[in-house]
């Protein structure tokens, strides 16, 4: 049996949509936003209205009717904490979504909209590995700090569709594998991915590496003393550490293609930053196999700075030791969006339920 599926997935600023004719992809299209234009609305789930026409227009541009579709997936955003999996929209999820706590995204409009266009037609509206999936192990929660454990916030959606395509290419069954995944792009998330479950993390706006964009993991005390310097308002600062922090705070541009031309012509510190972040990259992925006491099957590099071979080449130089790499450059949301939900439409696994599965404790477990 032959099925169709519309993937969306809104951003801050644009609005992704794609068609599937099972696992073929018929069209995508980004839709830009003008940051002006949804300023007129006082929050993101006002723009539910906005959004929808925006993927309606795509459709008809294409020739394509919401009748024949057999599901719709949205890119799933802020919600309680979930184990990986494909989530059937109901009225309790779409609640959550609404919410938009504790900040507002955009994503969460990927299940409002999907159940929009689903819900009038009976067909199933899903979504797939939202950023909120947790998996960790309680012993990864704790900090030294009880009032700050690290919580779950991950690129889960790449991360799990990275790890499907790696045991395809191994010939394992993804559940069964033990890798380390590192998602680099102007955020990152590196990841031990133990037998089918995110079990550690370095969660990317407070720990770890820094990014292009994002500082990572800083000095506690001083970090604090900042905080009450009398320099910078919290929104101000939060924005240093995301948004216009690492490779940006220290060269000015979170491009990587333009760091490297600067290295190309001699620039010294371009390099050092360069080096340092595949550095401290490196140290990420050696400290998240011992969460799987160094039993690890592959190391597997994805995002957008995977494209960047030298990049990567560092990285291999300094953790070749641990597991053999392997490299998936990029993220195809739309694609992996589309596979959560053909998984579900082909019987090979079930949506879950999201209120059961909140209510029995997401996908929290004892290391």
């Amino acid at each position: 049996m032959a099925f169709q599926v519309l993937a969306i997935n809104p951003g801050s600023t644009s609005t992704k949509v794609a068609w599937f004719h099972d696992d073929e992809e018929q069209w995508r299209e980004t839709v830009r936003h003008d940051p002006d234009e949804l300023a007129h609305f006082e929050a993101i789930a006002d723009q539910f209205e906005f959004r929808l026409a925006t993927i309606e227009r795509a459709a008809f541009s294409h020739g394509s009717s919401f009748d024949k579709l057999s599901a719709v997936v949205g890119r799933g955003g802020l919600v309680d904490p979930i184990p990986g999996g494909t989530f059937a929209v109901d009225d309790t999820l779409l609640k959550r979504l609404r919410v938009g706590k504790p900040w507002e995204h955009a994503s969460n409009l990927g299940g409002i909209i999907a159940d929009a266009i689903a819900r009038p037609r009976h067909i199933p509206a899903f979504i797939v590995d939202p950023v909120a999936v947790d998996e960790m192990n309680d012993i990864a929660r704790i900090t030294g700090f009880p009032e700050l454990p690290k919580v779950s916030l991950a690129h889960a959606l790449n991360i799990k569709a990275t790890v499907r395509r790696a045991a395809k290419d191994l010939g394992r069954e993804w559940n069964k594998l033990n890798v380390v995944v590192a998602h680099i792009g102007g955020g990152s998330t590196v990841c031990a991915h133990c037998q089918g479950r995110m079990v550690d993390l370095n969660s990317g706006n407070d720990f770890g590496p820094f990014s292009p964009e994002r500082a990572g993991g800083l000095p506690a005390g001083d970090l604090a003393r900042l905080c009450f310097s009398g320099k910078y308002s919290e929104k101000d600062l939060l924005r240093r550490l995301v948004g216009n922090g690492g490779m940006k705070a220290y060269l000015g541009t979170s491009d990587v293609r333009e760091v490297k031309k600067r290295i190309e012509s001699g620039d010294e510190e371009a390099k050092l930053v360069y080096e340092a972040m595949a550095y401290h990259f490196s140290k990420e992925i050696a400290a998240q196999a011992i969460a799987m006491s160094g039993d690890v099957d592959a190391i597997l590099i994805t995002g957008g700075v995977a494209y960047d071979s030298d990049f990567v080449a560092l990285l291999q130089t300094r953790i070749q030791w641990i597991a053999p790499v392997l490299v998936y450059p990029g993220e195809d949301e739309m694609k992996a969006l589309a596979e959560g939900a053909l998984r579900v439409l082909r019987g090979e696994e079930q949506a879950q339920n999201y209120e059961q599965r909140v209510a029995g404790g997401g996908g929290r477990h004892d290391a």
